[in-house]
């Protein structure tokens, strides 16, 4: 399988199996996270794996209710701790690097047979009271939920390159 073929495959999961990665396969989606590229290489994420039955089910209320939050086996919280830094174009790096992350480790998931769900409607002070993150300098930019899915793949509905590419400008 390419990884063109992996990125049209991959879909949102919401229904998980309960039974959990094992601890190789959290080890390698682990893996794509560090290796993920970052501004300047600054590597300002972190990661908490969850997979207390408890505590997830204490994320999914923080996550507004989203009961497969609770349901996936592990949670990986995700989090950037460099936030003062600001890229030349403007842009704070610590929530494109973490989100480049955060999308490697589910392609990695997609390719071991996992899937995942990109949670990013939560409480973001309740997430860290919950986990003891420090309130200061670092903000927990989302979550990822990993797991066996139990769910068929949605039909896509993507937009045709025509309407979402420019060549040369705009």
């Amino acid at each position: 399988m390419t990884i063109l073929d992996i990125i049209k495959a991959r879909f949102s999961v919401r229904r998980y199996s309960p039974t959990p990665p094992g601890e190789q396969e959290l080890r390698t989606v682990l893996e794509a996270a560090r290796f993920s590229q970052s501004a300047k290489n600054r590597q300002d994420w972190r990661f908490i794996v969850v997979r207390n039955a408890e505590t997830r089910r204490k994320l999914a209320e923080a996550a507004k209710g989203q009961s497969y939050v609770a349901e996936a086996p592990v949670v990986i919280v995700c989090c950037g701790v460099d936030i003062d830094y600001v890229m030349t174009c403007g842009q704070p790096s610590y929530p494109i690097d973490v989100a480049i992350a955060m999308e490697n480790m589910a392609l990695a998931a997609w390719e071991l047979g996992l899937g995942s769900c990109w949670i990013g409607a939560f409480y973001e002070d309740t997430v860290k009271t919950l986990l003891g993150i420090p309130r200061e300098n670092i903000r927990v930019v989302g979550m990822l939920t990993l797991g066996r899915p139990e769910a068929i793949a949605p039909a896509k509905n993507r937009l045709p390159l025509e309407k979402i590419v420019r060549y040369e400008r705009w």
